[in-house]
């Protein structure tokens, strides 16, 4: 007896991921080395301080027991104080803040929480592929709001209709953006905030990213804006801030209402983070808040090189202001895809295609910096004599 999976499996993710999986196995199989800059996955590991709270917590007996669902206490703290240090934002750590098995995690589960069957949300387009999947799973209508490097990738709000603002439960947006890279400032969440309570919108915003920042440029939470918990709910991931992303450990901060609606659903559905990841994820921010502790000067000097390198080349990409992903509009008489299989053929680099993340993606790759200088370098040098055979 064979089985066939659910109608809302066909329509999870992209089978652009399937098939650049597969063009990588084909490569790899016939013997040539492969610069995977696809999956944006760290590649360094968590700071000695970090890994040996994880160690210690592992041999603590009591954390052998189910973990609260909401996270521990002691983690919540933490969070809130580090909320503080880092952005200004007070938070409540009983009400305001729950942990979660990754941003992932909370993204994907987020729209059973606060939606019913029929309702819409609003996305964006590109956009972190969960963010469309978790509607699927939920039975929720996407608008799908475009982002275009006219705007600098950010929302024209005002060019949604008025009866999608009226009906929608959430916005959801995500900036230092992935796959994007673009940045927002202070007057465009203003904005923002202020559009969603005109509308009665909950703001759901992703900020992955915040400690992946160059040339001095240092991002904002959306709940640093007055009145933002009102309206307003946040993702954050200690994954890429803090080389964890195995671990799987982020928070949800925000209006108590919303954080408190996914706090009981995934209280029927999971028990929560292993208590010595917690406290793994306690080390890393109290190390931060002692020693400003971040990755951004790896990634800039990354961006550096492998843009300077790629410029040299002909390749002209505007280098980002932020995360760990360069997002490059590719030569024309190409498709974002055909590119990228072409690319990793001919010179062994794995990149993303645009159309990936959404159709407003089209004429770009998503470039993951999670190679050393020397391999970026490496990468840059095999697409550059490639491009040189095209002209």
């Amino acid at each position: 007896m064979t089985f066939k999976g659910s109608q809302r499996l066909q329509q999870l993710g992209s089978a652009i991921f399937s098939e650049v999986a597969e063009w990588k196995r084909e490569v790899m199989n016939q013997g040539v080395d492969v610069i995977d800059l696809g999956i944006g996955s760290p590649d360094l590991p968590p700071s000695s301080r970090i890994l040996d709270a994880m160690a210690n917590a592992v041999r603590t007996p009591a954390h052998y027991g189910y973990p609260s669902s909401e996270g521990s206490l002691a983690f919540r703290e933490a969070v809130a104080k580090w909320y503080q240090y880092r952005f200004g934002v007070d938070l409540d750590a009983e009400t305001e803040i729950l942990t979660l098995m990754g941003s992932q995690d909370g993204l994907a589960h987020l729209a059973l929480s606060l939606c019913d069957p029929g309702d819409i949300a609003i996305v964006p387009d590109p956009g972190y592929p969960i963010y469309s999947a978790s509607l699927v799973l939920a039975g929720v209508e996407p608008y799908l709001l475009p982002l275009r490097a006219v705007h600098d990738f950010l929302p024209q709000l005002e060019d949604i209709p008025d009866d999608v603002a009226a009906k929608a439960k959430f916005i959801l947006l995500n900036y230092p953006s992935n796959p994007l890279s673009a940045v927002a400032d202070r007057a465009f969440f203003e904005h923002l905030i202020g559009y969603a309570k005109k509308h009665d919108l909950l703001v759901v915003h992703d900020l992955a990213y915040s400690e992946m920042a160059f040339d001095g440029y240092k991002p904002m939470s959306i709940l640093e804006i007055e009145g933002a918990k009102e309206v307003a709910i946040e993702f954050h991931s200690l994954s890429k801030s803090f080389n964890m992303a195995g671990c799987r450990i982020a928070f949800l901060t925000g209006h108590a209402d919303a954080v408190k609606a996914l706090k009981t659903l995934k209280s029927n559905i999971d028990y929560g983070v292993f208590g010595a990841i917690q406290a793994a994820g306690i080390a890393a921010l109290e190390e931060d808040m002692e020693n400003d502790h971040s990755v951004s000067s790896v990634y800039e000097k990354r961006r550096n090189v492998f843009i300077s390198a790629l410029n040299d080349a002909g390749w002209i990409i505007p280098p980002p202001k932020a995360t760990m992903f360069i997002w490059a509009p590719i030569p024309k008489g190409w498709t974002s895809r055909q590119i990228s299989r072409e690319m990793l053929f001919q010179t062994g680099v794995v990149v993303i295609p645009g159309d990936a993340f959404g159709a407003e993606g089209e004429g770009f790759v998503r470039i993951a910096l999670v190679q050393n200088e020397a391999r970026l370098l490496e990468a840059a040098g095999r697409i550059g004599d490639w491009l040189r055979t095209l002209e």
